[in-house]
């Protein structure tokens, strides 16, 4: 540091330390003295020329320092300097012992007198060299500041600029002497004014600089908002004692226009890959509305809602065109805020839509017909509305939600004041945002419609009500997968066959949607056909195992047809394959005959045991061909209860099968109880994960017929056994108080006896079943099927099987493994009585 005295006077006496310009410019001095030698010689003239005082003086400095074809001059130069002339000029000069010029030494000679008068001299010597470097760096210096395109400030300690630049005056305005003693709170608002001071004083005191300070700001006679990057460092003194702080700015809005829309157009593009990831992933549509919305806000938006056509919603085939949907009604149905204290309905109130009565969510509405919503539901193009006077809303873009060139609703995008607006680029994502949900959602619409759709076909081919069977008590359930799975193709039925038997049917067709419920729908419909023609259980599956591979393959023999084949049958084998359980149960025997293509075993509970899985062997699956099927029969306990059911009871992604199964015979633990109950305590025990698959649960309790409803005889095959049918067929009616029934059974067990004796071949049984209804049969050896015909007026016969389906509720025949039965079927007199034959219905046989 200076050291620092004051005298008495006032006068102020510094001494200065190393770093003055004297030093920079390195000032030698040596005196000459009346006989032209050097007497006097300094430290920096020993540094400059390389020679100590001890050598030079006494000498002549011309032979000392001057080369030799010089010297002529110099002594010239001497003698007129001894002589009392000034004298300045560049001198050459050289180490002693070099044959070479080592620089070039400005000299200042001023005359001089001793004490006795005598001429002297005293030269003061520079180096051209340093004076040359400093002349370069002052004009660097002051290229630099005054040529610099930015701005250029000089603030002194007391943070007041000192010097600015000519770029720094033209933005500013003024010359650049104006801005002398200045502050930043001439240029910069109050709060960039204090940053930059902070900035300023910090730098001053630590010496640390400061790069990239961004400050915000405006010039004279303009609004328009301005950025800067200014760098600050502190600026020393050549003995290092700072002396202020530089500044150098740079006008950098075009790069944070640039930046920021580069950072737009990132943010964009991140939110379209979101919007990918996260719209459509449910086929909900009012799920979809909400996704969009979660995507939407806050990351492009601060308020957003979206309105659906109520058509849309309601099931309708389409939404309306653009020229009436206008007029259509909308419902809400969601809405996003990321204001804090903005309510539950639209705080921006669009200008002519709604800003008397905001809209609430799911309220069912309709837009003015010349509103800016209106508009863009007809034309299905952008509308942008500047938000109205004391709204939140700064600014709105109404986007319709266009599918297919179809419109399916309306969404809002709204920026709260404050936030920036809306630019082309917001415009063509708020576009696409829309359109990316508006196909999602109109997938959504087109799926829910096949959804439905196959529903009510699956529902409907399902048995209505509580099925009812004779000898058996039945309950069942029916679980379709929820509204996010598709409809599968399980079945379940429950089919009446003659003399009191039951056919059960649970089956499962492999795929979903409408597909599998068209194919479970036409199996289902060949199962009935097929088990009115009273075919045995394995029979009926073979026939079905046809028609499932016939379904999957397309009609004709050409070449479309193998062509379609190719490029169809695999789908259509996957559609078409199906697994099924066909039981035929026998309440008069209580025996129940199986047979499986490829499903799940029935399970048995018997009374007092545990569940325990039948046997049947699991043959294909239908549609794969190739195999027979097996049948196995099995008597079945009074009391005993049978379950059938589809695998999405007991198979889950989050189980095997082995322990779904498992699970599932430890929840029928106790049959006793009501079968309803056991159903419901079946579903509720099992982690069926439902929703993943539909359940199918089909379960009977076994009640075979009484003794005493069962009437059977055996008759030998001769004519008088005719008579004894109608004898035993009479007592037995009586017996069981059915005495108004007697005539009309006596006349067709007549006519079947009569017909098993004509046609028929070994002895002939006859028996009589009572349940709901009374049922008639006739068993004989033959093999040859009756047929019903119209006699001829000159026919004797002919006319018995006519007059059987004339007076019976239905009749028909079966095979048996010995045979055949022919039987029918009659009301009991407290149900719904057959009407008698009228008189020409009786003469129309004859």
């Amino acid at each position: 540091m200076s050291e620092i005295s004051e005298t008495a006077n006032g006068v102020v006496w510094q001494s200065s330390p190393p770093g003055s310009i004297y030093d920079y410019i390195r000032v030698a001095s040596f005196s000459i003295g009346p006989d032209g030698l050097v007497d006097q010689w300094s430290l920096r003239a020993s540094d400059l020329f390389g020679i100590t005082a001890e050598e030079v003086r006494g000498k002549d400095p011309v032979e000392a320092f001057m080369p030799t074809e010089l010297r002529s001059r110099g002594h010239r130069k001497v003698s007129e300097i001894l002589d009392g002339k000034e004298w300045t000029g560049l001198v050459p000069f050289r180490v002693p012992g070099e044959r070479r010029a080592r620089g070039i030494a400005e000299v200042y000679v001023m005359p001089s007198e001793t004490e006795s008068g005598e001429k002297g001299a005293l030269c003061i010597v520079v180096d051209v060299r340093a004076l040359r470097r400093i002349e370069t760096d002052l004009a660097a210096s002051q290229a630099i500041f005054g040529q610099s395109p930015f701005g250029f400030l000089l603030f002194d300690t007391d943070l007041t600029v000192k010097r600015a630049n000519q770029r720094f005056a033209t933005v500013f305005g003024g010359s650049a002497e104006d801005h002398r003693g200045r502050t930043v709170h001439d240029y910069l608002s109050r709060s960039e004014a204090e940053r930059m001071t902070a900035a300023l004083r910090r730098v001053l005191e630590t010496g640390e600089s400061v790069t990239d300070l961004q400050l915000t700001g405006a010039v004279p006679g303009s609004t328009e908002r301005r950025h800067w990057s200014v760098n600050l460092y502190r600026v020393h003194s050549g003995s290092g004692r700072p002396v202020g702080v530089a500044g150098l700015g740079t006008d950098v809005t075009r790069r944070q226009i640039a930046a920021r829309e580069a950072a737009s157009a990132r943010r964009n593009l991140a939110l379209l890959n979101e919007a990918g990831a996260r719209i459509g992933n449910s086929l909900d549509l009012e799920t979809t509305a909400r996704e969009l919305l979660d995507v939407a806000v806050p990351g492009f938006c601060d308020l957003a809602s979206v309105d659906l056509y109520q058509g849309l919603l309601s099931g309708d085939e389409a939404p309306p065109g653009r020229a009436d949907g206008a007029s259509a009604e909308l419902r809400r149905v969601a809405f996003a805020s990321a204001v804090s204290d903005a309510p539950l309905v639209n705080p921006g109130a669009t200008p002519g839509c709604c800003e008397t009565a905001p809209i609430d969510m799911g309220a069912i509405h309709r837009y003015p017909f010349h509103s800016p919503c209106a508009s863009a539901l007809r034309t299905g193009r952008l509308r942008s509305i500047p938000g109205v006077d004391g709204s939140l809303v700064q600014s709105t873009l109404v986007v319709p939600m266009v599918a297919h060139d179809t419109v399916v609703g309306l969404v809002q995008f709204s920026r709260t004041k404050g936030s920036e607006p809306f630019g082309e680029r917001d415009r063509a994502l708020a576009v696409e945002l829309a359109a990316r949900a508006a196909v999602c959602i109109d997938n959504a619409r087109l799926y829910r419609r096949e959804h439905e759709r196959a529903l009510i076909l699956q529902r409907s081919l399902l048995p209505p009500g509580d099925p009812e069977a004779a000898g058996l008590d039945i309950a069942c359930r029916y679980l379709p997968g929820n509204t996010a799975t598709e409809v599968g193709g399980d079945w379940f039925d429950v089919i009446q066959l003659p003399g009191h038997r039951t056919a059960l049917v649970v089956g499962d067709v492999m795929g979903r949607g409408l597909r599998a419920a068209v194919a479970m729908g036409e199996l289902r419909t060949a199962v009935r056909t097929l088990a009115q023609l009273d075919l045995e259980p394995a029979e009926v599956l073979s026939h079905l195992d046809e028609i499932a591979r016939g379904l999957g393959t397309p009609t004709g023999g050409g070449q479309a047809s193998r062509v379609a084949t190719q490029t169809r049958g695999p789908e259509l084998s996957e559609v078409y394959l199906a697994t099924c359980v066909y039981a035929v149960y026998d309440s008069v025997t209580r025996r129940c005959t199986f047979a499986n293509a490829g499903h799940l075993p029935p399970v048995l509970v018997e009374p007092g045991e545990a569940a325990l899985l039948l046997d049947v062997p699991p043959g294909m699956p239908l549609g794969v061909g190739g195999e027979p099927f097996e049948e196995v029969e099995v008597e079945l306990p009074e009391g005993a209860l049978l379950a059938l059911y589809t695998d999405g009871l007991v198979e889950s992604r989050d189980h095997p099968l082995d322990e779904g199964m498992q699970a599932f015979r430890s929840a029928l633990t106790d049959p006793a109880r009501p079968l309803e109950d056991v159903c419901d305590h079946v579903l509720n025990t099992l982690d069926t994960r439902h929703g993943e698959d539909d359940i199918a649960l089909l379960m009977a309790r076994i009640q075979g017929l009484p003794a005493e409803a069962v009437g059977d005889w055996r008759l030998p095959r001769e004519p008088r056994s005719v008579g004894r049918a109608r004898e035993l067929a009479r007592a037995q009616l009586t017996a069981w108080d059915l005495e108004p029934l007697v005539d009309t059974v006596e006349l067709l067990v007549s006519e079947l006896v009569t017909n098993a004796l004509r046609y028929g071949e070994g002895e002939i049984r006859l028996r009589l079943l009572r349940d709901r209804t009374l049922v008639c049969e006739v068993w004989d050896a033959g093999l040859v099927q009756p047929r019903r015909r119209r006699a001829r007026d000159t026919d004797e016969g002919g006319r018995g099987l006519q007059l059987v389906g004339l007076l019976s509720a239905g009749w028909g025949s079966r095979r048996t493994p010995r045979g055949k039965t022919v039987w029918f079927e009659l009301p009991l007199p407290d149900g719904d009585a057959t009407a008698e034959p009228t008189v020409d219905q009786l003469l129309s046989m004859f």
